[in-house]
Protein backbone atom coordinates (compact mmCIF):
# COMPACT_ATOMS: atom_id res chain seq x y z
CA UNK A 1 0.00 0.00 0.00
CA UNK A 2 1.57 3.66 -0.84
CA UNK A 3 1.81 6.60 0.61
CA UNK A 4 -1.67 7.70 -0.73
CA UNK A 5 -3.62 4.46 -0.44
CA UNK A 6 -2.89 4.91 3.37
CA UNK A 7 -3.84 8.16 3.56
CA UNK A 8 -7.27 7.50 1.94
CA UNK A 9 -8.25 4.42 3.59
CA UNK A 10 -7.38 6.30 7.31
CA UNK A 11 -9.61 8.79 6.46
CA UNK A 12 -12.17 5.72 5.90
CA UNK A 13 -14.17 6.78 9.58
CA UNK A 14 -16.52 4.63 11.63
CA UNK A 15 -17.65 6.55 14.78
CA UNK A 16 -18.71 4.61 17.90
CA UNK A 17 -20.96 5.81 20.53
CA UNK A 18 -19.72 4.59 23.98
CA UNK A 19 -18.02 0.82 24.73
CA UNK A 20 -17.38 -1.38 27.58
CA UNK A 21 -13.61 -2.05 28.52
CA UNK A 22 -14.51 -5.84 27.87
CA UNK A 23 -17.02 -7.89 25.78
CA UNK A 24 -18.84 -6.83 22.05
CA UNK A 25 -18.60 -3.55 21.81
CA UNK A 26 -14.80 -3.67 22.73
CA UNK A 27 -14.44 -6.20 20.02
CA UNK A 28 -16.30 -4.12 17.59
CA UNK A 29 -13.33 -1.18 17.46
CA UNK A 30 -10.43 -3.62 17.13
CA UNK A 31 -12.52 -5.47 13.99
CA UNK A 32 -13.20 -2.33 12.28
CA UNK A 33 -9.37 -1.18 13.09
CA UNK A 34 -8.89 -5.10 10.90
CA UNK A 35 -11.11 -3.31 8.47
CA UNK A 36 -9.17 -1.22 7.54
CA UNK A 37 -11.33 2.33 8.91
CA UNK A 38 -10.36 4.89 10.97
CA UNK A 39 -11.73 4.01 14.39
CA UNK A 40 -13.30 6.95 16.55
CA UNK A 41 -14.73 6.57 19.78
CA UNK A 42 -17.02 9.24 21.87
CA UNK A 43 -17.27 8.48 25.16
CA UNK A 44 -18.18 9.93 28.14
CA UNK A 45 -15.84 8.07 30.53
CA UNK A 46 -12.89 10.41 31.34
CA UNK A 47 -10.90 7.74 32.36
CA UNK A 48 -10.12 6.10 29.00
CA UNK A 49 -8.51 9.68 28.38
CA UNK A 50 -5.59 9.02 29.93
CA UNK A 51 -2.08 7.04 27.91
CA UNK A 52 -2.67 3.60 29.57
CA UNK A 53 -6.53 3.28 28.56
CA UNK A 54 -6.20 -0.02 27.19
CA UNK A 55 -7.79 1.20 23.89
CA UNK A 56 -4.82 0.75 21.38
CA UNK A 57 -7.64 -0.12 18.86
CA UNK A 58 -9.29 3.27 19.05
CA UNK A 59 -7.43 6.26 16.66
CA UNK A 60 -8.82 8.75 18.79
CA UNK A 61 -11.09 8.95 22.09
CA UNK A 62 -13.47 12.10 22.02
CA UNK A 63 -14.63 12.92 25.73
CA UNK A 64 -18.11 14.45 26.10
CA UNK A 65 -19.77 14.98 29.01
CA UNK A 66 -23.32 14.39 27.77
CA UNK A 67 -23.02 11.89 25.32
CA UNK A 68 -26.93 12.02 24.91
CA UNK A 69 -26.73 15.55 23.53
CA UNK A 70 -27.67 14.68 19.96
CA UNK A 71 -27.06 18.19 18.63
CA UNK A 72 -23.53 17.87 19.86
CA UNK A 73 -22.59 14.58 18.32
CA UNK A 74 -23.50 15.76 15.30
CA UNK A 75 -21.75 18.56 15.35
CA UNK A 76 -18.79 16.85 16.55
CA UNK A 77 -19.21 14.41 13.23
CA UNK A 78 -19.43 17.55 11.54
CA UNK A 79 -16.13 18.53 12.41
CA UNK A 80 -14.59 15.49 12.33
CA UNK A 81 -15.49 15.98 8.47
CA UNK A 82 -13.74 18.79 8.41
CA UNK A 83 -10.61 17.06 9.46
CA UNK A 84 -10.84 15.35 6.76
CA UNK A 85 -12.56 12.24 7.91
CA UNK A 86 -14.27 10.25 5.71
CA UNK A 87 -17.48 9.44 7.94
CA UNK A 88 -18.63 5.81 6.87
CA UNK A 89 -20.73 4.47 9.96
CA UNK A 90 -22.03 6.14 13.14
CA UNK A 91 -22.89 2.88 15.93
CA UNK A 92 -23.02 2.01 19.20
CA UNK A 93 -23.18 -1.92 20.66
CA UNK A 94 -24.30 -0.92 23.99
CA UNK A 95 -27.17 0.42 26.29
CA UNK A 96 -28.58 3.27 26.26
CA UNK A 97 -26.85 4.16 22.90
CA UNK A 98 -28.48 1.95 20.15
CA UNK A 99 -31.76 3.63 18.83
CA UNK A 100 -29.65 6.87 19.38
CA UNK A 101 -26.43 6.03 17.46
CA UNK A 102 -29.18 4.74 14.56
CA UNK A 103 -30.38 8.18 14.37
CA UNK A 104 -27.55 10.40 14.45
CA UNK A 105 -26.34 8.04 11.57
CA UNK A 106 -29.83 8.50 9.12
CA UNK A 107 -29.10 12.80 10.52
CA UNK A 108 -26.45 12.72 8.97
CA UNK A 109 -27.00 10.62 6.24
CA UNK A 110 -25.53 7.22 6.62
CA UNK A 111 -26.75 4.05 6.97
CA UNK A 112 -30.83 3.27 7.25
CA UNK A 113 -31.49 1.63 10.28
CA UNK A 114 -34.84 0.83 11.66
CA UNK A 115 -34.55 3.89 14.82
CA UNK A 116 -37.90 3.62 15.84
CA UNK A 117 -38.31 -0.70 16.31
CA UNK A 118 -34.53 0.09 18.19
CA UNK A 119 -35.99 2.73 20.10
CA UNK A 120 -39.13 0.81 21.23
CA UNK A 121 -36.87 -2.59 22.67
CA UNK A 122 -35.01 -0.18 24.95
CA UNK A 123 -38.13 0.02 27.12
CA UNK A 124 -38.96 -3.16 28.07
CA UNK A 125 -43.14 -1.86 29.37
CA UNK A 126 -43.44 -0.73 25.49
CA UNK A 127 -41.97 -4.21 24.34
CA UNK A 128 -45.09 -5.91 26.42
CA UNK A 129 -47.36 -3.06 25.33
CA UNK A 130 -46.64 -3.92 21.56
CA UNK A 131 -46.35 -7.47 21.59
CA UNK A 132 -49.57 -7.90 24.03
CA UNK A 133 -51.17 -10.18 21.60
CA UNK A 134 -48.86 -12.81 20.67
CA UNK A 135 -48.91 -16.26 22.59
CA UNK A 136 -45.44 -15.74 23.65
CA UNK A 137 -45.56 -12.71 25.97
CA UNK A 138 -46.89 -13.81 29.49
CA UNK A 139 -48.36 -12.23 31.96
CA UNK A 140 -47.39 -8.68 32.76
CA UNK A 141 -48.63 -5.34 34.51
CA UNK A 142 -46.81 -1.91 35.50
CA UNK A 143 -46.40 -0.11 38.74
CA UNK A 144 -46.71 3.07 37.48
CA UNK A 145 -45.41 6.38 40.02
CA UNK A 146 -48.17 7.21 41.79
CA UNK A 147 -49.86 3.79 42.13
CA UNK A 148 -50.44 2.68 46.16
CA UNK A 149 -47.99 -0.26 46.86
CA UNK A 150 -51.05 -1.26 48.77
CA UNK A 151 -53.43 -1.79 46.49
CA UNK A 152 -51.40 -2.96 43.67
CA UNK A 153 -49.96 -5.57 46.33
CA UNK A 154 -53.63 -6.61 47.10
CA UNK A 155 -54.71 -6.79 43.44
CA UNK A 156 -51.76 -9.18 42.11
CA UNK A 157 -51.11 -11.40 44.98
CA UNK A 158 -52.79 -14.15 43.65
CA UNK A 159 -50.20 -14.28 40.81
CA UNK A 160 -47.32 -14.78 43.14
CA UNK A 161 -44.26 -15.70 42.14
CA UNK A 162 -43.08 -12.42 39.81
CA UNK A 163 -40.47 -10.80 38.78
CA UNK A 164 -40.21 -7.06 39.16
CA UNK A 165 -37.63 -4.79 37.20
CA UNK A 166 -37.32 -1.42 35.76
CA UNK A 167 -38.11 -1.08 32.04
CA UNK A 168 -34.41 0.31 30.70
CA UNK A 169 -32.01 -1.96 32.32
CA UNK A 170 -29.17 -4.58 31.26
CA UNK A 171 -26.93 -7.31 32.32
CA UNK A 172 -29.90 -8.74 34.98
CA UNK A 173 -29.36 -5.78 37.41
CA UNK A 174 -32.52 -4.54 39.33
CA UNK A 175 -34.22 -7.94 38.25
CA UNK A 176 -36.04 -9.25 41.45
CA UNK A 177 -37.39 -12.44 42.08
CA UNK A 178 -40.70 -12.06 44.20
CA UNK A 179 -43.11 -14.82 45.59
CA UNK A 180 -45.18 -12.99 48.51
CA UNK A 181 -46.95 -9.44 49.60
CA UNK A 182 -43.38 -8.64 51.63
CA UNK A 183 -40.92 -9.50 48.72
CA UNK A 184 -43.01 -7.41 46.28
CA UNK A 185 -43.17 -4.52 48.60
CA UNK A 186 -39.62 -4.37 49.43
CA UNK A 187 -38.97 -4.87 45.78
CA UNK A 188 -41.46 -2.01 45.02
CA UNK A 189 -39.51 0.35 47.86
CA UNK A 190 -35.70 -0.38 46.54
CA UNK A 191 -36.54 -0.07 42.88
CA UNK A 192 -38.79 2.97 43.51
CA UNK A 193 -35.73 4.26 45.36
CA UNK A 194 -32.96 3.46 42.31
CA UNK A 195 -35.14 4.58 39.64
CA UNK A 196 -37.04 7.14 41.17
CA UNK A 197 -40.22 8.67 38.99
CA UNK A 198 -40.07 5.29 36.29
CA UNK A 199 -42.42 2.76 36.18
CA UNK A 200 -42.11 -0.79 36.95
CA UNK A 201 -42.95 -3.99 34.70
CA UNK A 202 -44.09 -6.68 36.73
CA UNK A 203 -44.11 -10.14 34.93
CA UNK A 204 -45.10 -13.60 35.62
CA UNK A 205 -42.18 -15.99 37.05
CA UNK A 206 -41.51 -18.42 33.95
CA UNK A 207 -40.14 -21.92 34.77
CA UNK A 208 -38.31 -23.96 31.98
CA UNK A 209 -35.27 -23.93 30.10
CA UNK A 210 -33.74 -20.53 28.95
CA UNK A 211 -32.50 -20.09 25.49
CA UNK A 212 -30.73 -16.91 23.39
CA UNK A 213 -31.29 -16.31 19.76
CA UNK A 214 -29.11 -13.59 17.78
CA UNK A 215 -30.80 -12.64 14.98
CA UNK A 216 -29.98 -10.28 12.13
CA UNK A 217 -32.50 -8.46 9.25
CA UNK A 218 -31.62 -6.83 6.35
CA UNK A 219 -33.81 -5.18 4.07
CA UNK A 220 -36.75 -7.39 6.07
CA UNK A 221 -35.21 -10.26 5.53
CA UNK A 222 -35.03 -12.23 8.94
CA UNK A 223 -31.81 -14.75 9.84
CA UNK A 224 -31.53 -16.09 12.89
CA UNK A 225 -27.89 -16.55 13.25
CA UNK A 226 -27.37 -18.68 16.10
CA UNK A 227 -29.75 -20.28 19.25
CA UNK A 228 -27.68 -20.67 22.40
CA UNK A 229 -29.10 -22.26 25.66
CA UNK A 230 -28.06 -20.76 29.03
CA UNK A 231 -27.22 -21.30 32.89
CA UNK A 232 -28.49 -19.58 34.98
CA UNK A 233 -28.10 -19.68 38.54
CA UNK A 234 -30.24 -17.17 41.08
CA UNK A 235 -28.40 -15.85 44.53
CA UNK A 236 -30.92 -13.30 44.70
CA UNK A 237 -30.37 -12.29 41.35
CA UNK A 238 -30.33 -14.06 38.16
CA UNK A 239 -27.06 -14.46 36.86
CA UNK A 240 -25.96 -16.76 32.89
CA UNK A 241 -22.88 -18.64 34.33
CA UNK A 242 -23.03 -21.23 30.95
CA UNK A 243 -23.74 -21.02 27.07
CA UNK A 244 -24.40 -24.04 25.01
CA UNK A 245 -23.98 -23.33 21.24
CA UNK A 246 -25.66 -25.02 19.14
CA UNK A 247 -28.59 -25.41 21.63
CA UNK A 248 -30.44 -28.65 21.25
CA UNK A 249 -34.22 -27.79 20.37
CA UNK A 250 -36.10 -30.47 18.53
CA UNK A 251 -37.59 -29.56 15.16
CA UNK A 252 -40.89 -28.53 16.21
CA UNK A 253 -39.91 -26.70 19.12
CA UNK A 254 -37.13 -25.08 16.79
CA UNK A 255 -40.18 -24.29 14.01
CA UNK A 256 -41.92 -22.63 16.47
CA UNK A 257 -39.33 -20.86 17.82
CA UNK A 258 -38.30 -19.25 14.74
CA UNK A 259 -42.24 -18.41 13.81
CA UNK A 260 -41.83 -16.71 17.10
CA UNK A 261 -39.37 -14.82 16.48
CA UNK A 262 -40.55 -13.86 12.68
CA UNK A 263 -43.64 -12.08 15.02
CA UNK A 264 -41.92 -10.27 17.21
CA UNK A 265 -39.76 -8.70 14.27
CA UNK A 266 -43.05 -7.92 12.37
CA UNK A 267 -45.16 -5.98 15.27
CA UNK A 268 -41.49 -4.49 16.73
CA UNK A 269 -41.03 -3.14 12.73
CA UNK A 270 -37.61 -4.23 12.26
CA UNK A 271 -36.77 -4.10 9.18
CA UNK A 272 -32.50 -3.24 9.12
CA UNK A 273 -30.84 -3.70 12.10
CA UNK A 274 -29.61 -6.54 14.71
CA UNK A 275 -31.19 -7.66 17.93
CA UNK A 276 -31.03 -10.75 20.00
CA UNK A 277 -34.27 -12.07 22.27
CA UNK A 278 -34.13 -14.51 25.86
CA UNK A 279 -36.96 -16.42 25.24
CA UNK A 280 -38.08 -20.23 27.49
CA UNK A 281 -39.27 -22.69 26.71
CA UNK A 282 -42.59 -23.49 29.17
CA UNK A 283 -44.66 -26.48 29.17
CA UNK A 284 -44.23 -27.14 25.30
CA UNK A 285 -44.72 -23.27 24.09
CA UNK A 286 -42.14 -20.07 23.88
CA UNK A 287 -42.59 -17.34 25.90
CA UNK A 288 -40.35 -14.05 25.68
CA UNK A 289 -38.28 -12.70 28.33
CA UNK A 290 -36.86 -10.15 26.97
CA UNK A 291 -35.66 -8.34 23.49
CA UNK A 292 -33.04 -5.77 23.48
CA UNK A 293 -31.59 -4.12 19.98
CA UNK A 294 -27.82 -5.14 19.97
CA UNK A 295 -26.66 -9.14 19.70
CA UNK A 296 -25.34 -9.85 23.01
CA UNK A 297 -22.28 -8.48 25.06
CA UNK A 298 -20.06 -10.48 26.44
CA UNK A 299 -18.16 -13.30 24.75
CA UNK A 300 -21.54 -14.49 22.27
CA UNK A 301 -19.03 -12.99 19.20
CA UNK A 302 -16.35 -15.70 19.87
CA UNK A 303 -18.94 -18.36 20.98
CA UNK A 304 -20.62 -17.72 17.36
CA UNK A 305 -17.33 -17.42 15.20
CA UNK A 306 -16.05 -20.71 16.67
CA UNK A 307 -19.40 -22.52 16.08
CA UNK A 308 -20.15 -21.30 12.59
CA UNK A 309 -17.42 -19.27 11.51
CA UNK A 310 -19.18 -16.23 11.31
CA UNK A 311 -17.92 -13.11 12.68
CA UNK A 312 -20.93 -11.34 13.43
CA UNK A 313 -19.59 -8.79 14.98
CA UNK A 314 -18.14 -7.37 11.32
CA UNK A 315 -21.70 -8.51 9.75
CA UNK A 316 -23.03 -6.02 11.89
CA UNK A 317 -20.57 -3.10 11.43
CA UNK A 318 -21.11 -4.09 7.31
CA UNK A 319 -24.60 -3.56 7.80
CA UNK A 320 -24.43 -0.37 9.32
CA UNK A 321 -21.36 0.96 6.56
CA UNK A 322 -24.87 -0.28 3.54
CA UNK A 323 -23.87 -3.43 2.54
CA UNK A 324 -24.97 -6.58 2.73
CA UNK A 325 -24.11 -8.76 5.82
CA UNK A 326 -22.64 -12.59 4.78
CA UNK A 327 -24.35 -14.71 7.19
CA UNK A 328 -22.87 -17.74 5.92
CA UNK A 329 -21.58 -20.78 7.77
CA UNK A 330 -18.38 -22.10 7.06
CA UNK A 331 -17.96 -24.34 9.61
CA UNK A 332 -20.00 -26.61 12.48
CA UNK A 333 -18.91 -27.25 15.69
CA UNK A 334 -20.00 -27.26 19.56
CA UNK A 335 -18.92 -24.26 21.61
CA UNK A 336 -19.54 -24.11 25.76
CA UNK A 337 -18.48 -20.98 27.32
CA UNK A 338 -18.26 -20.70 31.52
CA UNK A 339 -18.05 -17.66 33.36
CA UNK A 340 -16.63 -17.58 37.02
CA UNK A 341 -17.95 -15.56 39.47
CA UNK A 342 -16.55 -15.55 43.45
CA UNK A 343 -18.91 -16.39 46.96
CA UNK A 344 -17.10 -13.74 48.66
CA UNK A 345 -16.42 -10.04 48.98
CA UNK A 346 -12.48 -8.78 48.88
CA UNK A 347 -9.97 -6.97 47.37
CA UNK A 348 -8.05 -9.15 44.71
CA UNK A 349 -4.70 -9.71 45.12
CA UNK A 350 -3.52 -11.96 42.03
CA UNK A 351 -5.29 -14.21 39.99
CA UNK A 352 -3.41 -17.78 38.71
CA UNK A 353 -4.09 -20.67 36.43
CA UNK A 354 -4.76 -18.61 33.01
CA UNK A 355 -1.95 -20.17 31.17
CA UNK A 356 -2.96 -23.58 32.83
CA UNK A 357 -6.60 -23.38 31.24
CA UNK A 358 -5.15 -22.18 28.10
CA UNK A 359 -2.98 -26.08 27.97
CA UNK A 360 -6.22 -28.07 28.24
CA UNK A 361 -6.99 -28.87 24.39
CA UNK A 362 -9.98 -27.51 22.84
CA UNK A 363 -9.42 -24.61 24.94
CA UNK A 364 -10.24 -21.59 22.52
CA UNK A 365 -9.93 -18.36 24.94
CA UNK A 366 -9.51 -17.70 28.66
CA UNK A 367 -10.29 -14.06 29.35
CA UNK A 368 -9.72 -12.47 33.20
CA UNK A 369 -11.32 -9.45 33.81
CA UNK A 370 -10.30 -8.03 37.07
CA UNK A 371 -7.04 -6.30 37.99
CA UNK A 372 -5.46 -6.37 40.99
CA UNK A 373 -6.83 -4.23 43.69
CA UNK A 374 -10.31 -4.04 42.20
CA UNK A 375 -12.68 -5.13 44.92
CA UNK A 376 -14.55 -7.93 44.10
CA UNK A 377 -18.06 -9.59 45.26
CA UNK A 378 -20.90 -12.00 44.90
CA UNK A 379 -22.59 -11.56 41.61
CA UNK A 380 -25.70 -8.89 41.93
CA UNK A 381 -25.00 -8.48 37.73
CA UNK A 382 -23.52 -9.73 34.97
CA UNK A 383 -21.22 -7.00 35.22
CA UNK A 384 -19.91 -9.48 38.36
CA UNK A 385 -18.60 -12.62 36.05
CA UNK A 386 -15.03 -12.57 36.58
CA UNK A 387 -13.37 -14.75 33.95
CA UNK A 388 -14.71 -16.43 31.09
CA UNK A 389 -13.14 -19.61 29.25
CA UNK A 390 -14.63 -21.24 25.71
CA UNK A 391 -13.97 -24.54 24.31
CA UNK A 392 -15.28 -26.41 21.57
CA UNK A 393 -15.20 -29.70 20.36
CA UNK A 394 -17.04 -32.28 17.84
CA UNK A 395 -20.10 -33.11 20.70
CA UNK A 396 -22.05 -30.79 23.39
CA UNK A 397 -20.56 -33.27 26.19
CA UNK A 398 -17.03 -32.89 25.01
CA UNK A 399 -17.02 -29.13 24.65
CA UNK A 400 -18.49 -28.85 28.61
CA UNK A 401 -16.10 -31.17 29.64
CA UNK A 402 -13.00 -29.18 28.77
CA UNK A 403 -14.25 -25.95 29.55
CA UNK A 404 -15.36 -26.79 32.90
CA UNK A 405 -11.69 -28.74 33.47
CA UNK A 406 -9.95 -25.68 32.48
CA UNK A 407 -12.07 -23.50 34.70
CA UNK A 408 -10.91 -25.56 37.65
CA UNK A 409 -7.21 -24.34 37.39
CA UNK A 410 -8.33 -20.57 37.77
CA UNK A 411 -7.88 -19.23 41.37
CA UNK A 412 -8.81 -15.50 42.63
CA UNK A 413 -6.74 -14.90 45.79
CA UNK A 414 -8.72 -12.09 48.31
CA UNK A 415 -8.09 -9.85 50.56
CA UNK A 416 -11.04 -9.63 53.18
CA UNK A 417 -12.62 -6.39 53.96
Amino acid sequence: MNLNEWMDSRMKTIVFIGSNEFGTSKEALTIAKQMGYFVVLLTDKSKLMTNNHGFSEVNQIIFMKNLMDEQQVIDRITKLKEEGKHICACLSFIDPFVSYAARISKSVGLAQISVNSLYLMEDKIKVREKLANLPITPFYTAFHFGDSPKVFEMKYKEHFPLIVKPPISNGSKDVLFVNSIEMLEDALILLQKKHPKSSLLIEEYLLGPQFLAEIVVYNNKITVVGIIAQEVIYNGRFIVIGYKFPARVNTDDYKNLCQSISSIVEQTGLTNGSCHVEMKLVQGEWKLIEINPRMSGGVMNRIIEEGTGINLVKEIIKMYLGEEPTLIETRKQYVYARYLTIGSRGKLLKVTGKELALMHDGVKYVYIKPLKGKILSNPYSMGNRYACIIAASESEEKAEAIALAAAKEIKFYLAPI
